[in-house]
C-alpha cells in the first residue's frame, strides 16, 4: 500500500521557523496534489496549503506570506516551510496526497500520522 510520513515537527518559539517533510513510499504510481492539514487541539482539522504536481500553490489566508509549500516530485517528497511562527500555528500537522496506485484507477486521498508543532508565545 501507500505510506506517508512526517517528520519535523517540535518546539520553537513565536517568530522562529520550522521545516516539515513528508516521504511518500510504496505502491505509488502517480501522485497528483499533494497538500498539509493542521489540526489544534480541540478543534476540527483544517486545510493549510496545496501543491498541484505542477506546482500551483494555495494557501489558506493565515499562512500567506509565512509558509511555503513545495515538492519533489522524483522523489514522492513534500515539505513545508513555517516563518514567522505564531501560537496560534500550534497543533498537529498532516499531509495528505493524492495518489494512484494502479494505472486506470482513481486517485484516492492517502493521510500521514502527524506531526506536532507546537508554539510558545
Amino acid at each position: 500500500q501507500v505510506q506517508l510520513v512526517e517528520s519535523g515537527g517540535g518546539s520553537v518559539q513565536a517568530g522562529g521557523s520550522l521545516r516539515l517533510s513528508c516521504g511518500a513510499s510504496g505502491r505509488i504510481f502517480s501522485t497528483s496534489s499533494m497538500g498539509w492539514y493542521r489540526q489544534a487541539l480541540g478543534k476540527e482539522r483544517e486545510w493549510v496549503t496545496t501543491i498541484s504536481r505542477t506546482a500551483n500553490t494555495y494557501y489558506t489566508d493565515s499562512v500567506k506570506g509565512r509558509f511555503a509549500i513545495s515538492r519533489d516530485n522524483a522523489k514522492n517528497t513534500l515539505f513545508l516551510e513555517m516563518n514567522s511562527l505564531k501560537p496560534e500555528d500550534t497543533g498537529v500537522y498532516y499531509c495528505k496526497g493524492v495518489i494512484v496506485t494502479t494505472p486506470g484507477m482513481a486517485p484516492l486521498d492517502y493521510w500521514g500520522q502527524g506531526t506536532r508543532v507546537t508554539v510558545s508565545s
